[in-house]
């Protein structure tokens, strides 16, 4: 069930304090395959990494996830394709809708810019997530066998996908 009072916006550049620590907050090897973040921290946001790339969630006013939606190349052939690179909520508003209100504002916002399919990555032994995605429609498309050595273990790379057309 999603929280009624949870809030999607698009993010902001005065976002990236609250952002960074939010990302530092949540890390955990059951989804992060960069290793844990250390100081000096970066910014959160850079070149590469745009505010308008990400949807932030907020409840009373407080922001408790963001989730960033991409085209998955710059390559013609895909510009139909939006990728999900990142969804964090904070622990105080795991289990509230959340997370959920977040895959469904990027699927409205990926068909709003012409998007027909969205796609994401998730480690294969992050069973809540895995759960959560293929509650919205999401559908393993592809898994790499081992493909991550995460905390000294393999880990699959599983590929999910679902249509914007239905």
């Amino acid at each position: 069930m999603i929280v009624p009072e949870t809030q999607i916006r698009i993010a902001e550049a005065g976002d990236d304090d609250v952002l960074a620590a939010l990302d530092r907050a949540a890390w955990s090897p059951l989804h992060a395959v960069l290793p844990a973040p250390t100081e000096p921290y970066e910014p959160f946001f850079d070149a590469r990494h745009l505010p308008e790339d990400y949807l932030v969630a907020e409840v009373a006013g407080e922001v408790v996830g963001y989730l960033r939606l991409v085209p998955p190349t710059s390559l013609a052939a895909t510009a139909h394709v939006r990728q999900i690179q990142g969804l964090v909520v904070a622990e105080s508003a795991r289990g509230r809708g959340v997370a959920r209100a977040l895959l469904r504002a990027a699927a409205e916002r990926a068909r709003a810019e012409g998007a027909r399919r969205i796609t994401l990555r998730v480690l294969g032994h992050n069973t809540p997530a895995r759960a959560l995605y293929a509650s919205e429609g999401f559908a393993v498309e592809g898994v790499l066998p081992g493909e991550l050595l995460i905390d000294g273990e393999y880990v699959d790379d599983v590929l999910m996908g679902r249509s914007l057309l239905t």
